[in-house]
């Protein structure tokens, strides 16, 4: 099967903010201070490793798919969706938030592009489904950080 260029847009879109996601874990890896420090670190690690995962199995699924992946830097800083991590030190109750957006952001894309993958190649979305899963999966755990045991459960996080 040959990608139509919908279908190598939409893998490129998820890959972009993969990526983008990769790098900005890593940001706040570095960069956290505070309470919960070491939790947060490594669940930032975890973060990262799935995302990078991630990222090299849709780049591989479009070269198997005969489309061509684009992750150059120039690249990613200019088409990604998730806003810049902001620089310096971040304190680990605003990393949280920062960081549980930015991976909602990115299942977003996918969500915005599941359906016309789907269409053409439900293998590819099978995928997306699988990422999807584990993201949400990590979203939830990290923002569970700095929830409080009366908080309201049903509503995403918010930057």
């Amino acid at each position: 099967m040959k990608a139509s260029q919908t279908l190598a847009t939409n893998l490129q879109m998820v890959l972009t903010d993969l990526i983008e996601l990769q790098l900005q874990g890593k940001q706040a890896h570095w960069n956290i201070v505070g309470p919960n420090f070491r939790d947060l670190h490594l669940q930032l690690d975890e973060l990262v490793a799935a995302t990078r995962a991630f990222a090299d199995e849709t780049a591989e699924r479009m070269r198997a798919l005969h489309a061509l992946p684009d992750g150059r830097s120039a690249t990613i800083a200019g088409a990604t969706r998730l806003e810049s991590f902001p620089e310096g030190l971040t304190a680990t109750k605003d990393a949280v938030k920062l960081i549980t957006v930015r991976v909602e952001r990115a299942v977003q894309t996918m969500r915005d592009v599941h359906d016309e993958v789907d269409e053409e190649d439900p293998t590819t979305a099978d995928l997306l489904h699988e990422f999807i899963a584990r993201l949400e999966q990590l979203a939830w755990m990290i923002n569970a950080e700095t929830m409080t045991a009366g908080a309201s459960v049903s509503e995403p996080a918010q930057d």
